[in-house]
């Protein structure tokens, strides 16, 4: 059965495109999408019960999806001149080109979690840039750290998106504003220097990264170490969300680790190589496991404070 149907604008001046997926298992758009929105803060995205919407930056400019949860699928309207673009990638965007073939949970936890949420997919957004900023944003950074600059450099460089105007939705910075803004203007963002000539010099590659998107997994991996300021836990990172890539695994996190140990061994601490060879026996889908994990609430014991949150803008 064909996942969706022809994409047809909808009646009235300023409508969107709309069409219908519809996929043969289910889909939870929150569980999915959910790792693609950088907080509840997030100024291009806003999830709700059963819908999400979406604000990017396309080849073809600015578009704002709105994905819903309906009784034949999965219903998809676009605004802008990126309508066409967000039309092709919908199916993917949802996980609808998940292939979770072959994942067989040895663990009793993952076997609970996949049987408790069914709905889970491995989606690929193929929003390269935005996912390679914000993961930039979130290197040595706690997640408060992280998601407030992220805000604030969608609200200061990005542009309204197009659609219903009461969504105040922003899309994020495009390409040439983000390369030609000088470094000492993202500091009011809560970003320093080496982290925003870091983002300049990602955008430059902007027009490169289309091309990484048709890329099998292992040359697009490659291709994604090769840009400034990436490397392996980056890569990963972006792979999960952006290419759609069920084995990535963020090698050198402070946390997922001991995640890792904790769920499958009962271990409170772990590290890359414990967390690598616990993963081993789910080779081909172990960025699955972690999102199971994740999106199963699951937490490694803690000890002694938290990292404390800081405020580049306030330096």
């Amino acid at each position: 059965m064909s996942p969706c149907a022809s994409p047809e604008p909808a009646a009235g001046a300023g409508a969107p495109l709309r069409t219908v997926l519809r996929p043969s298992f289910p889909v939870d758009l929150r569980l999915s999408l959910g790792p693609a929105q950088r907080g509840g803060g997030d100024p291009s995205m806003r999830i709700g019960r059963g819908e999400v919407w979406r604000a990017v930056g396309t080849p073809l400019g600015p578009v704002t999806m709105h994905l819903t949860e309906v009784r034949e699928g999965i219903e998809v309207e676009a605004w802008g001149p990126g309508a066409p673009w967000a039309m092709e990638v919908a199916p993917a965007t949802v996980g609808l080109l998940d292939d979770p073939g072959g994942f067989a949970p040895q663990h009793r936890v993952l076997r609970e979690l996949h049987h408790r949420l069914p709905g889970l997919r491995i989606v690929r957004t193929a929003t390269l840039l935005e996912s390679l900023v914000a993961v930039v944003l979130e290197q040595r950074w706690t997640s408060i750290e992280s998601r407030r600059a992220w805000a604030r450099l969608v609200r200061g460089l990005g542009e309204p998106a197009p659609g219903p105007p009461q969504l105040r939705l922003t899309v994020p910075a495009a390409p040439r504003r983000l390369a030609t803004t000088p470094w000492w203007a993202f500091h009011p963002f809560g970003i320093e220097r080496r982290r925003a000539e870091v983002l300049g010099a990602i955008a430059l590659h902007a027009r490169h990264l289309t091309t990484i998107l048709e890329l099998p997994l292992d040359a697009a991996r490659e291709r994604l170490l090769a840009l400034p300021g990436v490397g392996p836990w980056t890569a990963a990172q972006v792979a999960l969300i952006a290419l759609g890539d069920a084995d990535a695994v963020p090698v050198g996190d402070y946390h997922i680790p001991d995640l890792v140990s904790w769920a499958l061994a009962g271990e409170a601490r772990g590290d890359d190589a414990r967390m690598l060879a616990l993963l081993e026996p789910y080779a081909g889908h172990r960025g699955r496991v972690l999102r199971l994990l994740g999106a199963g609430g699951i937490h490694a014991p803690r000890y002694g404070p938290p990292m404390p949150a800081r405020d580049i803008a306030a330096i």
